[in-house]
Order: C-alpha cells, then structure tokens, then sequence
C-alpha cells in the first residue's frame, strides 16, 4: 500500500499542520493535538516507557500502579514500563508482566483507570536477553541472546543480590520462532487487557537490539551476518503482532546512539537505516528513536538525527532522550518530530503536560534512590503545581 506523502515534509497529507475554524493554517507545536494513524491524541507529549519496579514478585500490575499512570494521564500518549512477554525474558527485579492470563487481567485496572482521565496507554513488549541472569528463571537457565557474547559492565540486581554478568547463551535456530510467539501471545494478552496499542521494545541492548547489532549478534545462520539477516528477528516479531494488532497501533523503539547495556557497533548507521526503511513498509503507528545523547553515546561516528530517519520512515516519529519543552518544540516545529516522549520528567511531574501549557517549574528531579523503592515512596506521592 503505498502513502500519499507530501512533497514539502515528506509526511502524510492531512497531518503536517492543524487548522482553525477560519481555515487558516496554524504552526504545530508539543501541545497541539495528533492524529496517530486514527487514534487521537490531545497533544504531542508522550510518556517515555519508565522501569519502576512496582509489580511484585508476582509482576502482576496493581493499584498502586493504576494510581501512578492515572495520574500522568494528561500525556497525549503513555507507553508503558517495560513488560517482559515470557519468563525467560524477566530480567528486572519487580517488573510487570504479560505471559499469562492472571497478568493481562492485572493490566486491566490500569487501562480502565487512564482511560477514566482520558488518556491513552500503550503496553511495551520486552524481553531482555543477555541483560538478565539465571537466578530470575532457574528452570529455563541461562539468559539467552544471538550470540554467546557478555556483556561487559556493572553487576546486575538480582534476587539472589548483587551478580555478575553470566555469559548468555546463543539461541538455536529453531528457539526463535517461539520466542516470535511469546511476542504475538504478549500482544493478544495486551489487546484482551484494553490497551490503546503496543509497543515492540527494541532499544537499550535488550534482545531484539541485540540481534539488531554487530557487536552482539555473531551468528552464521539465517539470523546473523549481513544486515537483512541481523534485522529478521524484529520482521518476524512485527509481522506476529500485526496477526493481532492494526498496523497503526503498533509502534517500536529503536536506540541506535545508545551504550546502555554495553551496546555500540561500527555499522550502526548503516544498521538502523535498514530497520528504519523496512519497518515504512507496514505503516506502522510510529517509530520511536532515542536520538538523544544524554545518557551516552559509542562515539563510533556521527549521532543518527531525527531528521536522518525522516529520509527513510515517512510515519509518524517520536525522539525521545533529554528533551526539554523548547527542545521538543523545536523538534516539532521543524517537522523533524511529530510527537516528544519524556522520561525522567515525569518522575517527579505528573502534571508535566499542564506545567508544560502555564509556564509553572518543574518539580526537583527524583532521586535516584527512590525509583525503584518497591512502594509508593517516589512514585504516586510527587505534588501537582500548587498542591502540597
């Protein structure tokens, strides 16, 4: 299916400016609203996927969580902390998950309570890999990733304390076709749950990026090696989904700057403008890129921009990483973005989106020591502008 794509932008028509009732053009900014491939956003401002850790051990979502999402709900859209799809992929202490039907019916309260306040949610799907460590998963052993590559960095928090990194090992060929269906499992659980639409984790070293990079996937079979073949296991994770899911409801995340979980490879350029060109095929509902270099860079040539990914994805963009409202404004403003996610803001800033409108100051940033707390100690309990 091929878009009707303006000249000028290089997106959709209908979707590069609003318009007033007196048919006069008006500049798009953060705060305007967005059509998301049909689904409507009241403005530009995303909530940025946030590990919090507030699960249990059981990682079934609860009413602490629906209270914190509730009260972000002023956010155009809300993508979820990281969920993992299978208890392989658990590689976190306390995140929430979707392979079963006692998590999805969970996430429930959740949904029901952002949509309460008007707001829309998307679930991300994860699944560690290598990031992970076998006292998470006993019976299925050790993380798995492409390549039996470690990963080289701090200690990771595990239920057994403090670890090491393990050396993970390489999935055989004929593992990731299951791994694709943990996936489509994840995404018909997320749709049964009430979610908005989902979003493909595929940054941050975890294991879709694994597969993605050089540096981590070492393999000779139809999975390994050149790019094409680097890039088939997120094909066929997107293709699963898309059995599930509208094309416009799916979204994914690609971190193609980023060090997180000791990632980097030399033809990283040449990598995610591949993916990026492959995945315009399905018109997806967006890709959403960690342009951003506030929390690192490999240094293995040139930041990849937004705009850099406007030549090759002509669907909706979302940057995210270090953002602040004028350097989200202008991210919009030059069409280089259509929507801004926001991360550590929204820790302590519930209210982001009206401080952002009234001009108001933003809460001081959260410490650090209180994000993963397992409570409601720096996570529900931040004020709103003027409320003590």
């Amino acid at each position: 299916m091929t878009l009707d794509v303006s000249p000028i932008t290089g997106k959709e028509k209908g979707k590069t400016m609003t318009t007033s009732k007196d048919s006069f053009p008006t500049p798009e900014t953060l705060l305007s609203p967005f059509d998301l491939r049909g689904l409507q956003l009241k403005n530009r401002v995303a909530m940025a996927p946030l590990t919090r850790s507030r699960a249990g051990e059981e990682r079934l979502a609860n009413a602490l969580m629906a209270e914190y999402y509730a009260q972000r709900s002023s956010a155009g859209l809300i993508v979820t902390e990281a969920t993992v799809v299978s208890r392989q992929g658990i590689g976190w202490l306390n995140s929430p998950g979707i392979y079963s039907a006692e998590q999805a019916e969970a996430w429930k309260q959740v949904v029901d309570a952002v949509h309460a306040e008007g707001g829309k949610i998307f679930l991300q799907l994860w699944h560690c890999g290598r990031p992970s460590h076998s006292s998470f998963h006993e019976a299925e052993g050790l993380p798995v990733a492409p390549s039996a590559v470690r990963l080289e960095g701090d200690d990771i928090h595990t239920p057994a304390g403090k670890q090491p990194h393990e050396t993970p090992r390489a999935l055989e060929t004929e593992e990731i076709p299951l791994i694709v269906e943990d996936y489509r499992l994840a995404a018909e659980r997320a749709k049964g749950a009430g979610f908005d639409g989902i979003e493909i984790h595929g940054a941050n070293g975890y294991l879709i990026d694994q597969f993605l990079q050089s540096s981590t996937n070492h393999r000779t079979d139809l999975y390994g090696g050149c790019i094409e073949n680097r890039f088939r296991f997120l094909d066929e994770v997107v293709r699963a989904v898309l059995t599930v899911w509208p094309a416009g409801r799916v979204g994914v995340h690609l971190s193609p700057n980023g060090i997180f979980n000791d990632m980097g490879s030399p033809d990283f350029r040449e990598t995610f403008l591949h993916a990026a060109s492959q995945l315009n095929r399905f018109q997806l509902g967006y890709l959403h890129v960690v342009d951003g270099l506030a929390f690192g860079f490999h240094q293995l040539g040139a930041p990849m921009t937004l705009a850099e990914f406007r030549t090759v994805f002509t669907g909706p963009l979302m940057g995210n990483c270090g953002y602040t409202q004028e350097t989200a404004e202008e991210a919009i403003h030059s069409h280089h973005a259509d929507l801004i996610s926001f991360g550590r803001p929204y820790l302590s800033n519930p209210d982001l989106v009206e401080r952002f409108a009234h001009g108001w100051p933003l809460n001081p940033p959260a410490d650090i020591a209180v994000w993963y707390s397992f409570d409601g100690h720096g996570y529900i309990d931040f004020p709103r502008y003027g409320k003590s």
